[in-house]
């Protein structure tokens, strides 16, 4: 499973190069193993998470749960806990959208306290009214609770694909940047804010997003 995690000055680095980066136990444990190593780390630091090539994410690994149907339920349950805590994370937190983020990709960049997409390729899209599996209502509360209202709408019931600067214009990222400069965006960013106290920073999160991470069903 190649998710790894470097440390580079005052940000942490979580690079995803699993080709299309799909959602899938593994993944998701691997992920939740490099945050626990990253939240006992003392003192700041600032937290950027990134893919490789053409994909941040392509969403829920659907070619395994062909042949493991009763992984699927318990792996969206897996998703919403680790959206959950990315969402009150005592860190600042950054997106670095690198390509394709897609479905449950899409959900887990909702997760950040910053995004920044590729200006000139790859698309962000909820494309489940596209391929016929439905949302429910907590998946559904992640796009709610972090998207304007009217983006949220727009994505689920069009399967839009939002490309790097209507991403920007319908408040999907924060910022776009050239390919070359997408992570050095990143990580200035969470370098401007690894400063922080990381103790206040995660109460106030946790005011901001206690209850949709609960609703997610993780409790911290």
């Amino acid at each position: 499973m190649d998710i790894s995690v470097t440390q580079e000055g005052a940000v942490a680095v979580i690079r995803w190069n699993e080709g299309e980066n799909r959602i899938n136990f593994d993944s998701l444990g691997r992920i939740n193993e490099i945050l626990d190593e990253l939240e006992a780390i003392d003192g700041p630091f600032g937290l950027v998470f990134t893919g490789e090539g053409k994909f941040f994410s392509n969403g829920l690994d659907l070619e395994r749960f062909g042949t493991e149907l009763t992984e699927l339920s318990d792996t969206i349950d897996d998703l919403n806990r680790t959206i959950g805590r990315l969402l009150v994370f005592p860190a600042y937190t950054v997106a670095a959208l690198n390509g394709h983020t897609f479905a449950g990709g899409a959900l887990i960049s909702c997760a950040f306290d910053y995004r920044v997409m590729r200006e000139d390729r790859g698309y962000w899209c909820m494309n489940e009214a596209e391929i016929g599996l439905p949302l429910n209502d907590d998946l559904f509360s992640i796009l709610a609770n972090r998207l304007p209202r009217a983006t949220a709408v727009k994505a689920a019931t069009t399967a839009h694909r939002f490309a790097g600067p209507d991403a920007l214009a319908h408040g999907v990222v924060e910022a776009v940047a050239s390919e070359e400069e997408l992570l050095n965006h990143a990580m200035g960013v969470a370098a401007r804010y690894s400063s922080l106290d990381r103790k206040t920073l995660g109460i106030h999160k946790r005011l901001i997003h206690g209850d949709e991470a609960k609703r997610l069903g993780f409790h911290h």
